[in-house]
């Protein structure tokens, strides 16, 4: 079903209560696991039919800010979504303490049932209030950014659309637009550092209600980190910073060079050829056109997924102003649909949502139709390896998108896909310094900010940007404020994907089948068992990092 057709009405909890609460009831009195699986399926319609209409809203709401019906329906979603929580965990615990439960694991997964551990460590229903707290908080944050009004050059730009300016090819044109940014979230950094604050008091509270000494411990497990721990990260974190930082300083050294520059100034960390990075050809209906054709000519399955994408109308990827911003996929699970969500404003950016969004988009599609969705359950750590792989399976038809410039493109891409590692493990240092560090004031975590900087990013001078000089560059990261310890999970899915890459140039094929077992895997067993039996390296291991740098220089 096309997008447009399909049909929202706001879920009665009313109604949904008691249906959930009469299948628990059911599930007690069952006298086999055989009898609990067929009730399950109830739970099934029941699921699917409530984040079918969560979806639908969110989805409408991004497209729309200022359409007041969806506003209304997203504030409902975060007064309710704790009360579903509930009611779903309720639930859970039957299946978890069931005597049947040996029965039950071999059809749904040892996985499943270690999640549902980790989430009724993680919820009580004395911090609901809490968590209604911490949703209305995130919107007013994502409403600020999505809203945002920014004078340049006589027009009014979203941060979306001024995004082409900060990374023109006229180096002018770009710290004047850099600076108009600047001074955007400098009127506004009070406003974001009053959320923010709120936000790490409130996560700390639930984290105190539920027993944990810090909000780090509650975010591990409400991230699902079911094979790993805060020591593992970190130990990945040291990899990162010995062995990737020094590789990221000598490209950042060559790209200074080619710029023509004697310093990389923050004005430049989108900005990677003197004479303005590769943009694409077409218009974003091309783009999308395009995209058909090379998924066409990449395999069978991602022929079939992309086909049914564009005849359902399953993209919006037009920047608007009233548009949130970012990009996602998510999935509508009442008509097995991903869906993809984006703001094109012309750059490179846009072909990167064909390729990234659109690899969680063919894993979704692959596995839509397994009978029990608790195997699709994926943790982002791996969700984030079919995206950020698939940039990389479409580098063979990069012409279709830069014409003559896509050689360049290419260089850009893996460049950038390098100095991101540093900047996202940076973003998942400063969340652990500040929670573990909850009453800081907000000049001392932007002073955290630019002391991390210097460590992980120490070959950029930020003295051309006032706000990102004073250490405010971490409020335009929604990851920060809307999903705390998720950006980690990029990091880890780019040094997968980067393993792809180095296997893909040796035997294309051989790793394009690894990454197609690997999508229908999904989360059928735990991250570091599946990444051992498609044959990578998992990324707390140690050398595993040095070992990748080392193939990576001599691509």
């Amino acid at each position: 079903m096309k997008f447009s057709e399909m049909i929202y009405a706001r879920p009665d909890m009313d109604e949904l209560k008691q249906r959930i609460l009469a299948l628990i009831e059911e599930q007690k009195a069952a006298n086999s696991g055989k009898e609990q699986l067929e009730i399950h399926k109830k739970w099934y319609e029941l699921y699917s039919n409530y984040e079918t209409q969560y979806a639908i809203a969110h989805i409408r709401h991004d497209i729309d800010n200022t359409d007041e019906f969806y506003d209304k329906e997203n504030d409902f979603f975060d007064e309710v979504t704790p009360i579903f929580v509930d009611l779903k965990n309720q639930y859970y615990r039957v299946l978890f303490e069931s005597e049947y439960r040996a029965e039950l694991e071999k059809a749904l997964g040892e996985v499943f049932f270690k999640n549902i551990e980790l989430d009724l460590k993680s919820f009580d229903p004395s911090i609901m209030e809490l968590m209604q707290e911490e949703n209305a908080l995130s919107s007013r944050y994502t409403k600020l950014i999505a809203t945002a009004k920014i004078e340049f050059e006589g027009e009014i730009y979203n941060l979306s659309l001024l995004g082409p300016k900060c990374r023109h090819k006229d180096r002018e044109v770009r710290i004047a637009a850099n600076k108009a940014m600047s001074d955007w979230f400098e009127s506004v950094s009070d406003e974001l550092d009053e959320i923010y604050d709120k936000l790490v008091k409130n996560r700390t509270q639930q984290a105190k209600a539920l027993g944990f000494d810090s909000y780090t411990e509650l975010g591990y497990l409400r991230m699902h980190r079911n094979s790993y721990n805060r020591k593992d990260v970190e130990n990945f974190r040291n990899q990162i910073k010995e062995s990737f930082v020094p590789y990221v300083a000598s490209l950042s050294e060559k790209r200074t060079k080619r710029l023509g520059l004697e310093k990389l100034y923050s004005s430049e960390l989108g900005v990677y050829f003197k004479e303005g990075n590769p943009d694409p050809t077409g218009t974003p209906e091309q783009i999308l056109a395009s995209g058909q054709k090379m998924y066409s000519k990449l395999s069978v399955e991602t022929k079939e997924f992309f086909d049914f994408m564009m005849d359902n109308e399953l993209f919006d990827v037009l920047g608007r102003k009233t548009k949130s911003a970012g990009g996602y996929q998510t999935y509508i699970p009442a008509y097995k649909s991903p869906f993809i969500f984006a703001n094109f404003n012309g750059t490179s950016g846009d072909v990167d949502v064909i390729t990234h969004e659109c690899g969680h988009g063919f894993q979704c599609y692959l596995t839509r139709n397994d009978e029990h969705p608790e195997h699709n359950e994926i943790g982002m750590e791996t969700a984030e390896i079919h995206s950020m792989s698939m940039e990389y399976f479409t580098y063979d038809w990069m012409d279709m998108f830069f014409g003559d410039r896509y050689k360049e493109y290419l260089t850009m891409h893996l460049e950038d896909s390098c100095v991101f590692l540093p900047y996202g493990t940076m973003v998942d240092e400063f969340q652990h310094i500040v929670y573990d560090n909850p009453n800081m004031t907000p000049s001392e975590r932007k002073a955290v900010w630019k002391k991390l900087e210097s460590e992980y990013r120490p070959y950029i001078d930020f003295s051309d940007v006032d706000f990102f000089d004073k250490g405010g560059f971490w409020q335009k990261q929604i990851h920060i404020f809307n999903v705390p310890f998720y950006y980690i999970d990029y990091v880890l899915a780019s040094v997968v994907a980067l393993q792809f890459k180095v296997l893909m140039n040796e035997n294309r094929q051989e790793a394009w089948d690894k990454y197609v077992k690997l999508c229908k895997l999904s989360a059928s067993d735990y991250y570091t068992n599946m990444l051992k039996e498609v044959g990578l390296k998992v990324p707390f291991e140690d050398g595993c990092v040095a070992d990748l740098v080392e193939k990576l220089a001599s691509l």
